[in-house]
């Protein structure tokens, strides 16, 4: 019998990219516990668009 996977993939999304209105929107993809973080998950990260390290939000 198989174990129910816990980690799952998810996209992070450059927030001040989403509110510029201009074309392209930095991502990435990485993994979180689902059991233990539980809440959308928040990160500081680098934006190749703005070419300086911005907030990253969980999107679905």
């Amino acid at each position: 019998m198989a174990k129910k996977e816990n980690r799952v993939n998810i996209q992070l999304e450059c927030q001040s990219c989403r509110k510029s209105g201009l074309p392209g929107v930095a991502r990435y993809v990485t993994q979180k516990n689902k059991k233990k973080t539980t809440a959308r998950l928040e990160l500081r990260k680098y934006c190749k668009f703005e070419r300086k390290h911005t907030q990253f939000k969980e999107v679905k």
